[in-house]
């Protein structure tokens, strides 16, 4: 078998415990450039929430999207066990549709009937907290109640696995702060994977039970922390404010030497 990766296939063994297994990934967008990602290999356990940090440009998005099947890549193996799905910083959602049809749309292939798939839709959004929200329309909902919805989209499809790209970046503090208790509590209950990109230290301390760092490109994983800080966390906890300024230390000196 050549280097050529098989992207998104199941894991062989659901006994090694694993929700994802990552082995060698790179990948290159043309022949003549230099890889954007280099060597990732990660393993990440069901239930787990893993944050990734780094510079602009140094491969986060493009790794969440070989996750999600969007893109292949050049080298390695990408093994998942359970559905994935992609939030986006932007939730894209229908602007025609609901807050309710957007997410029954997700529902079509679900086998279920008509008014199943209303009641599923009023569940989800009762669970992020928008269960009077389902005739709304996006023009009518704030950026953190349009991207709740996308948060019961996703959930819909009923992933076990989420990929959230930088999805709280352009909300403001105090939104921002609401939406890191709506996802912890979601996590939570549901028993979600969850693997997170941020550009923002105290984001990825508050929320993340794993923190990785990724190199400048080429996008390799240069040091990783384990958050062993008990949930709920807040923002301003003393003990997220000590962790965060450890790991902003060790970004900083890897922008710095980008730069060089």
């Amino acid at each position: 078998m050549d280097n050529t990766a098989l992207n998104n296939t199941a894991l062989n063994n659901t006994a090694t415990g694993l929700s994802l297994r990552i082995k060698n990934l790179s990948k290159r967008f043309s022949k003549e450039g230099l890889p954007v990602l280099d060597g990732i290999s990660l393993d990440v356990v069901p239930g787990e929430f893993v944050c990734l940090l780094g510079a602009s440009g140094c491969g986060k998005s493009t790794l969440l999207n070989l996750i999600a099947g969007l893109d292949e890549p050049t080298m390695g193996t990408i093994e998942t066990e359970g559905r994935t799905s992609l939030i986006f910083q932007e939730p894209a959602l229908f602007p025609w549709l609901t807050a309710g049809k957007n997410i029954e749309l997700a529902l079509l292939s679900s086998g279920l009937k008509r008014a199943e798939r209303k009641l599923k839709a009023e569940e989800l959004l009762s669970l992020v907290h928008l269960g009077a929200s389902y005739n709304q329309r996006p023009h009518e909902l704030s950026g953190g109640m349009k991207q709740r919805v996308a948060i019961a989209r996703a959930l819909a499809q009923e992933s076990q696995i989420l990929l959230m790209d930088e999805p709280f970046a352009a909300l403001d503090a105090i939104t921002r702060d609401f939406l890191h208790e709506e996802i912890s509590r979601v996590w939570q209950e549901r028993g979600l994977t969850v693997l997170f990109v941020t550009h923002n230290v105290r984001e990825a301390v508050r929320l993340g039970q794993r923190v990785l760092l990724l190199s400048s490109r080429p996008g390799r994983i240069i040091r990783e922390w384990e958050i062993n800080l008990p949930h709920p966390r807040s923002i301003d906890d003393p003990e997220v404010a000590i962790i965060a300024s450890s790991i902003t230390a060790d970004l900083r000196q890897e922008i710095r030497r980008h730069a060089r």
